[in-house]
């Protein structure tokens, strides 16, 4: 899509807008996006609720699950955006890091798909691109400046990012054993919540007091996380509290999830404070399925207001996995001229 203005009575092409098809499976939910340069035309995603009943995600059935989904997803995109799949200028797909299978599906769809169509292939990194969605076209224009802070909070990673810009980032801190999403769902399950117990932990806490209860935080390195001893802490605890009280659970839920959260939220806002004193930025973010939590935002707002930063906090639908997050990195990806050609394969594990 060109823009145009009109000089010495020429009509000339000031600027490009690439129509961008994206493509995201790295986990359990197939999405495919289409962009118009930054602007998000459609956003469709198919989840999978085959997992629920085995607490977590079964790589095996994902991955089934992805090749019945891609087609009908990509097709009902196009259409959302009343884009024909012969006007795509560019695919771009997540590369890692995620489930091998799943990346699989997308990653062999996303190539036949570029070949067929003699379109430009884009490989994004999962994590960059859970940042990057602060940039997708907004009513407000409230976008992060460089560099800034950004708190990427998932199911499978928590990690401090000092971004320098849409292609630079630099790991400040990161998780040494679980990440905080995996925390929130570990507890849940202990607490017999249903998966994905996240979000349900987090509406239990609307009732709750966090103060109820109290559990140990991990002393490791400044910018490091570590999770795991949570978990073991919530397990012992509910362990000889039920010996006393075999109701302990049903009769005080909220009140542990409260103090659950809590302190998982803790520990990460105490963190995010620390890197913004060292680096001064003056411009906090945060990113993935858990910045979605409720708590997690409204103490990332009062961190701001204490340090005199500003601070980003992406849409509901863009918390979670989903493909315009994919295609807005494959937005600045274009932008720099950085393309996969056909040999590229997936990666398990890819460092940001």
């Amino acid at each position: 899509m060109f823009v145009f203005a009109v000089q010495n009575s020429k009509l000339i092409a000031l600027s490009k807008s690439p129509i961008i098809l994206a493509i995201e499976s790295s986990c359990d939910d197939t999405s495919a996006a289409v962009l118009k340069g930054k602007l998000v035309c459609s956003n469709l995603i198919a989840n999978q609720a085959v997992h629920e009943q085995y607490g977590g995600v079964v790589p095996e059935l994902a991955s089934r699950a992805h090749q019945a989904n891609i087609v009908p997803v990509v097709q009902t995109a196009l259409k959302k955006a009343n884009v024909e799949l012969k006007d795509v200028e560019a695919i771009a797909f997540t590369k890692g890091p995620g489930l091998l299978g799943s990346l699989l599906v997308g990653t062999s769809f996303a190539k036949g798909l570029a070949w067929g169509l003699n379109a430009k292939l884009i490989e994004v990194n999962h994590m960059q691109a859970h940042i990057l969605a602060h940039f997708i076209s907004n009513e407000h224009n409230h976008y992060p400046n460089f560099p800034f802070i950004c708190l990427t909070v998932s199911g499978g990673h928590t990690q401090l990012v000092l971004v320098k810009g849409p292609t630079a980032f630099e790991i400040i801190g990161q998780t040494i054993d679980d990440a905080i999403g995996e925390a929130f769902d570990k507890t849940a399950k202990l607490l017999n919540l249903p998966y994905p117990g996240g979000p349900l932990i987090d509406k239990m806490t609307k009732q709750g007091n966090p103060n109820a209860f109290k559990f140990p935080k991990p002393q490791v390195g400044e910018f490091e996380f570590s999770f795991s001893g949570i978990k073991t802490s919530v397990l012992y605890f509910l362990r000889d509290a039920l010996k006393s009280e075999p109701d302990f659970i049903k009769l005080h839920l909220h009140d542990i999830c409260a103090s659950i959260q809590k302190t998982l939220v803790d520990i990460v806002i105490e963190k995010l404070e620390k890197a913004e004193k060292k680096y001064k930025t003056g411009h906090l973010a945060i990113a993935g399925g858990v910045s979605a939590n409720s708590e997690l935002r409204d103490r990332l707002q009062k961190l701001g207001s204490k340090l005199n930063a500003k601070t980003y906090i992406p849409p509901f639908e863009y918390c979670t996995d989903n493909a315009a997050m994919i295609g807005i990195a494959g937005y600045f990806l274009y932008e720099a001229n950085q393309f996969a050609n056909l040999s590229v394969a997936p990666k398990a594990r890819l460092a940001l």
